[in-house]
């Protein structure tokens, strides 16, 4: 870890790097980032990550040490844990940082959201050093834990429920072993027939209640990895797809076909709302994915909420 200089901090961009586990030198990455960083005269104190449990630790350092631009190099992963981090900031403080990302992750849904690309480290870089900001909006989940205790999460991207969830951390891990995005979700496909294919699930949403098996739910502030493609980061509103009745193979198949290719509402399974909560009741067993890292189970019931405007995110110009 570099030392942080006291007397620059708000001049300075605080970097906080996450090194990709499924890469065999990620050293190597931060090399090629660090000549982008100082071909372009960029000030800058770097941290960086040892593991996942790390980076909360890490990032309310750098908010705490006055950082007023903080730059994640990592993935969705990382970034849900910078905003949680700047959430329990308070807000004259929040205010004052603007959050950027360098794409670094196992799954970067979000920077990809705002067109950033994961190869293309010096127009991020120039993108970035624009310092355009826009206030997005946080998706947020209040649950009860398994010790009685009231907690919640926030999130940029989405949260599954189901299968999508139990393949998104199929998808995580083989990731880390194959490396290709494509291979990982092929394989994570075929391992899909491992997994339960339906859930009793109760949910309301809008005036409607669904109550019923289903397959899979995504709540999006953004496009929820192809889920929810019509959400927007920044309009006080998420979008939801509620998956069932796809249970044949033929119809999975069609279902991922459409997913991989930008098409998932046109599946005739898919029943899409846009709401400002969702309550709910009941998920039994049912896997949860918060952008998309898997969560403890809540207990019992549970709400899907949105907060408009309340994080200052670098995007491109």
């Amino acid at each position: 870890m570099e030392e942080i200089n006291d007397k620059t901090t708000s001049a300075r961009w605080g970097i906080l790097y996450c090194p990709r586990r499924d890469i065999f030198f990620p050293q190597k990455r931060w090399e090629k980032i660090e000549k982008v960083l100082e071909s372009r005269g960029v000030h800058y104190d770097k941290v960086q990550s040892e593991n996942t449990e790390s980076v909360e630790r890490l990032c309310n350092m750098l908010i705490n040490n006055g950082y007023k631009t903080i730059i994640i190099v990592g993935g969705d992963s990382a970034l849900n844990d910078a905003v949680n981090c700047l959430m329990q900031a308070p807000s004259n403080v929040r205010e004052q940082i603007a959050l950027g990302v360098i794409p670094n992750g196992v799954m970067n849904d979000f920077a990809r959201y705002w067109e950033f690309d994961e190869d293309n480290v010096e127009q991020t870089v120039d993108w970035l050093l624009k310092r355009r900001v826009r206030k997005i909006d946080l998706g947020r989940i209040r649950y009860v834990n398994k010790k009685g205790e009231h907690c919640h999460r926030y999130f940029l991207n989405c949260i599954n429920i189901g299968l999508v969830a139990a393949v998104m951390n199929l998808r995580r891990q083989t990731r880390r072993i194959f490396g290709s995005r494509t291979l990982s979700f092929i394989m994570s496909f075929l391992l899909m027939i491992f997994q339960r294919l339906e859930y009793k699930m109760h949910l309301k949403i809008n005036s409607d209640t669904v109550k019923k098996r289903i397959m899979t739910v995504c709540i999006g502030s953004a496009r929820g990895y192809g889920q929810t493609p019509n959400a927007v980061p920044y309009n006080g509103m998420l979008d939801v797809s509620v998956v069932c009745n796809a249970a044949t193979v033929s119809q999975l198949i069609q279902g991922f076909h459409l997913l991989f290719t930008g098409k998932f509402l046109n599946h005739r399974s898919v029943h899409p709302y846009r709401t400002q909560e969702v309550q709910v009741i009941e998920a039994a067993h049912a896997m949860i994915g918060v952008d998309g890292r898997l969560m403890n189970t809540p207990v019992g019931e549970f709400r899907i909420t949105i907060e408009q405007e309340v994080i200052n995110f670098l995007i491109p110009t």
